[in-house]
């Protein structure tokens, strides 16, 4: 007797969507880090938003864009994970808790990896800041919710598509935002860490899937 396979966490029905909106925001992300490349001042788009070095946000405002920086630090996203990946496992979800920790790992590692890359830097030469790896990690995490939340409401390939997106904007627009604000990144890095987390996930989660199925069958095949 033969247990069922466990659900895969990029569902079947957004699958081809996710995979062309992973491959544009790679291609943006190329872009942006080419454009933006040996940097050290903002840009016509940055400008254009906000003077990203003022650091102008007041109380009560600035606690809540501390808060939201936290999240994104060491010890607040640590705090995350660990969160996630227990309620993967409360809710019988493994291939959900391996892809939160490989892809907010592969996330993290890939905008530090750019940021060495393309040397663009904020408040300094030591500042690298293209792209905003605390943007990337929440969206990462965000969207990785989001695909599990889809394949257990069954969701078809519209709505799963944006249920996934609207998670990944709200999560990505609120780090980007207290980002900005703190002054620790220009708009266009923001960008550049919303795109990376987009491009990654879906490629990660599709990976796992792959590796996991392939491990089934080869289970299967020997208890034959």
């Amino acid at each position: 007797m033969t247990g069922r396979p466990a659900p895969a966490v990029l569902p079947p029905s957004p699958r081809a969507w996710l995979g062309l909106i992973a491959a544009l925001a790679a291609l943006m992300v190329v872009v942006l880090g080419v454009l933006y490349a040996g940097h050290s001042e903002p840009g016509r788009v940055d400008r254009w938003i906000i003077q990203p070095t003022a650091d102008s946000v007041r109380p009560p405002w600035r606690h809540v864009a501390l808060a939201m920086d936290f999240l994104g630090e060491p010890a607040g996203s640590a705090m995350l994970v660990v969160t996630a990946v227990a309620g993967c496992l409360l809710l019988r979800r493994p291939r959900a808790a391996v892809l939160i920790v490989v892809g907010v790992v592969m996330t993290v590692a890939t905008t530090t990896l750019l940021k060495s890359l393309v040397g663009r830097t904020i408040h300094g030469d030591d500042n690298l800041s293209y792209p905003s790896g605390h943007t990337a990690f929440f969206t990462a995490l965000a969207l990785v919710v989001a695909l599990l939340a889809t394949g257990r409401l069954g969701l078809g390939r519209t709505a799963g598509t944006s249920v996934v997106l609207a998670a990944a904007l709200v999560a990505g627009a609120a780090m980007g935002w207290a980002q900005v604000a703190l002054g620790a990144h220009y708009p266009t890095d923001v960008l550049g860490g919303w795109c990376t987390a987009l491009a990654v996930i879906p490629a990660t989660a599709w990976l796992i899937d792959r590796m996991a199925d392939r491990m089934a069958d080869a289970g299967r095949r020997e208890r034959r």
